[in-house]
Protein backbone atom coordinates (compact mmCIF):
# COMPACT_ATOMS: atom_id res chain seq x y z
CA UNK A 1 0.00 0.00 0.00
CA UNK A 2 1.05 3.59 -0.48
CA UNK A 3 -0.33 7.09 -0.47
CA UNK A 4 -2.35 8.32 -3.45
CA UNK A 5 -3.23 11.76 -4.78
CA UNK A 6 -6.87 12.15 -5.77
CA UNK A 7 -8.59 14.30 -8.37
CA UNK A 8 -8.86 17.06 -5.79
CA UNK A 9 -5.37 18.00 -7.00
CA UNK A 10 -6.45 18.56 -10.61
CA UNK A 11 -5.43 22.04 -11.75
CA UNK A 12 -4.20 22.94 -8.24
CA UNK A 13 -0.74 21.34 -8.18
CA UNK A 14 0.45 23.26 -5.11
CA UNK A 15 3.70 21.20 -4.99
CA UNK A 16 4.00 21.37 -1.19
CA UNK A 17 4.00 17.59 -1.22
CA UNK A 18 7.12 17.56 -3.40
CA UNK A 19 9.03 19.57 -0.79
CA UNK A 20 8.00 17.21 2.02
CA UNK A 21 8.60 13.86 0.33
CA UNK A 22 11.89 12.39 1.62
CA UNK A 23 12.19 9.83 -1.20
CA UNK A 24 11.06 11.98 -4.14
CA UNK A 25 8.27 9.61 -5.22
CA UNK A 26 5.88 12.40 -6.22
CA UNK A 27 5.83 13.47 -9.85
CA UNK A 28 4.15 16.25 -11.76
CA UNK A 29 1.68 15.25 -14.46
CA UNK A 30 -0.09 17.44 -16.97
CA UNK A 31 -2.83 18.57 -14.56
CA UNK A 32 -1.98 17.05 -11.18
CA UNK A 33 0.69 15.41 -9.04
CA UNK A 34 1.12 11.62 -8.81
CA UNK A 35 2.73 9.29 -6.28
CA UNK A 36 4.70 6.34 -7.63
CA UNK A 37 3.51 3.45 -5.40
CA UNK A 38 6.72 1.48 -5.99
CA UNK A 39 8.80 4.33 -4.59
CA UNK A 40 6.51 5.51 -1.76
CA UNK A 41 7.74 4.48 1.71
CA UNK A 42 4.41 5.27 3.41
CA UNK A 43 5.89 7.97 5.64
CA UNK A 44 2.83 10.23 5.31
CA UNK A 45 4.83 13.47 5.20
CA UNK A 46 2.93 14.65 2.13
CA UNK A 47 -0.59 14.23 3.51
CA UNK A 48 -0.77 17.08 6.06
CA UNK A 49 0.79 19.69 3.75
CA UNK A 50 -1.72 19.28 0.91
CA UNK A 51 -3.89 22.43 0.89
CA UNK A 52 -6.84 20.67 -0.80
CA UNK A 53 -6.77 17.39 1.18
CA UNK A 54 -6.06 15.39 -1.98
CA UNK A 55 -3.65 12.86 -0.44
CA UNK A 56 -4.80 9.70 1.31
CA UNK A 57 -3.28 6.43 2.46
CA UNK A 58 -4.63 3.90 -0.03
CA UNK A 59 -6.59 1.95 2.59
CA UNK A 60 -8.19 5.19 3.90
CA UNK A 61 -9.29 6.46 0.50
CA UNK A 62 -12.97 7.49 0.63
CA UNK A 63 -15.17 5.23 -1.50
CA UNK A 64 -16.29 8.10 -3.76
CA UNK A 65 -12.64 8.68 -4.76
CA UNK A 66 -11.69 5.04 -5.40
CA UNK A 67 -12.73 4.72 -9.10
CA UNK A 68 -10.69 7.72 -10.19
CA UNK A 69 -7.66 6.58 -8.19
CA UNK A 70 -7.80 3.15 -9.83
CA UNK A 71 -8.03 4.74 -13.28
CA UNK A 72 -4.86 6.76 -12.60
CA UNK A 73 -2.76 3.85 -11.37
CA UNK A 74 0.56 3.80 -13.16
CA UNK A 75 0.26 7.32 -14.58
CA UNK A 76 3.46 8.73 -13.11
Amino acid sequence: MSYVITERCVDVMDRSCLDECPVECIYEGARMMYINPDECVDCGACEPVCPVDAIFFDEDLPSELRPSAAARAGNV
